[in-house]
């Protein structure tokens, strides 16, 4: 399989990926979350009548559609990426990864898409009661979408519920349920939905905010701003333990991911949680240099309590999970590569068995495989520091991520209570950081999904299948020129929202 491998393809293959998901997550957060919002605005209208409830509603609801329309557009992109860049990937998982995603348009989207235009064009045309649950349905179609995209990618992250079938070189599910329940998918669904209905507050802080310093639609502003600060002040601590569940889950199952965004190469009983510091680029995992560079603070234990619920535990660094530890019993890359490697051949000799006609050959050589088959993935890696992801874009990413979502709960608290003491638009400080929040919150969420995805490297299935083999076998000129292709379409169709969202901004609310 390796052979003919064209490294340069698949690096530009996995940066088309990146560019596509990157611009399409900026989209998307944005809907699951605003939907929501939009859906206390209607039914506080429905059920007070106010027609300024009534415009606020319909405001919101405008800016959702334009943002909607333009994230399917990256999605489907996305989608046909999996067979045009990742075709081994897309036979030898499909039977596995089409499931969700194939539930995700029959349920989700036609439940999305069945109350989306009654949600826009019902207004005096179906009776009020039936027009606010479309917008709920609409909600909830839109974060169904979400929970089976974030099961597809949960089950890449922790593949559970899958049996490999030698004969016809795919994964193959076992237990649907295990694959949709999985504890990594629960977390990750529930974080990434959480993480988006604060980005959806933020987006109406941001813009009323700008109202209220231009004094313009000031009632429309402050209302908006309660009910987003409200709903996004629960949603930031939700995410915030909801986080450290999430760390939890990964230190069980990815410890190479953990060991990176924290910049761990040597493993620590009692290990401490990095507040600050610089990560030092040029740092090898098989070398003496310091992991950081210059002052850095960690605060003692917290690491430990995160992986393990314990204070004491030990947390394995890079290098153990690279050259292995057998004082805490852990295998290292080196040995999974061999384990891995045996694997390989026994699989080759196995086919090549069954292709001759050899059964009790293949028999023996079937045993073989299933005896090493957990790390098959290591078979196909050159050397064992191959294991290890980018570790200071994962460090990066980790904590820009930690540092914006322990400030988010401030800033919403900040809204409540100047808001209930009536003098929010009086603080111009305040209303100046409100009207940024938005980009903030969307670093955030990018920077959580580098760290999902980026600390996963090598890996496409984790431990299972690298992405060196998951590749189509194009040429790396072919992949370039549609890197470039979809960099300028997906930069004209951000600058189109972004025109459109702005001329509707100034537009405002307008009038029944």
């Amino acid at each position: 399989m390796i052979e003919n491998l064209d490294l340069g393809m698949v690096n530009w293959a996995r940066a088309q990926f990146a560019l596509t998901a990157m611009y399409h997550w900026i989209f998307v957060p944005l809907t699951l979350g605003i939907s929501w919002i939009i859906a206390f605005y209607h039914t506080i209208y429905v059920r007070t009548g106010s027609e300024e409830w009534k415009r606020l509603t319909k405001f919101w609801m405008k800016l959702f559609g334009i943002n909607f329309a333009i994230g399917v557009a990256t999605g489907i992109i996305m989608e046909f990426e999996f067979g045009t860049n990742w075709s081994n990937y897309s036979w030898m998982v499909g039977d596995i990864f089409g499931a969700p995603l194939a539930i995700e348009g029959i349920v989700a989207f036609f439940l999305e898409a069945t109350f989306f235009a009654v949600m826009f064009f019902g207004w005096n045309r179906v009776s009020k009661g039936f027009h606010l649950f479309s917008t709920w349905m609409v909600a909830v179609g839109s974060n169904l979408s979400a929970v089976w995209i974030l099961v597809a990618n949960a089950w890449m992250q922790y593949p559970v519920g899958q049996a490999f079938n030698p004969d016809t070189a795919r994964f193959e599910m076992q237990n649907f349920f295990e694959v949709a329940f999985s504890p990594y998918a629960v977390n990750k669904f529930t974080h990434a939905t959480s993480s988006s209905m604060m980005l959806g507050a933020f987006f109406v802080i941001s813009i009323s905010s700008w109202y209220l310093l231009h004094g313009r639609h000031v009632l429309m502003a402050k209302r908006s701003i309660v009910v987003a600060a409200s709903l996004g002040l629960i949603a930031s601590i939700f995410t915030i333990f909801n986080g450290d569940e999430s760390a939890y889950e990964i230190a069980q199952v990815q410890p190479m991911k953990l060991a990176a965004f924290e910049g761990l190469y040597e493993g620590q009983t009692n290990a401490g949680l990095v507040a600050f510091g610089i990560i030092n680029r040029d740092k090898k995992v098989y070398d003496t240099q310091p992991a950081f560079t210059g002052f850095n603070i960690h605060i003692p234990g917290v690491l430990s309590l995160m992986a393990n619920r314990s204070f004491g535990s030990f947390v394995p660094g890079m290098k153990d999970l690279v050259y292995g530890n057998a004082e805490h019993n852990i295998l290292g890359a080196v040995q999974k590569m061999e384990l891995g490697k045996k694997a390989v051949a026994s699989l080759d000799a196995y086919r090549q068995a069954k292709k001759a006609g050899d059964e009790a050959a293949a028999e023996v050589q079937l045993a073989a495989f299933n005896e090493n088959k957990a790390h098959l993935g290591y078979g196909y890696l050159n050397k064992p520091e191959e294991a290890v992801p980018p570790v200071a874009l994962s460090f990066n990413a980790f904590h820009v991520m930690i540092f914006l979502g322990t400030l988010f709960p401030l800033i919403f608290i900040g809204y409540l209570y100047f808001s209930y003491k009536k003098t929010l638009e009086h603080k111009k400080w305040l209303l100046g950081l409100g009207t940024i929040t938005y980009v903030l919150g969307m670093i955030a969420s990018q920077a959580g999904w580098i760290v999902a995805e980026v600390g996963r490297q090598p890996w496409s299935i984790q431990d299972l299948l690298p992405v060196t083999i998951a590749r189509t076998n194009l040429t790396a000129g072919t992949v370039q020129t549609t890197f470039f292709m979809f960099l300028v379409l997906f930069t004209l169709l951000l600058i189109a929202e972004i025109s459109i969202m702005v001329k509707q901004i100034n537009i405002g609310p307008e009038e029944n």
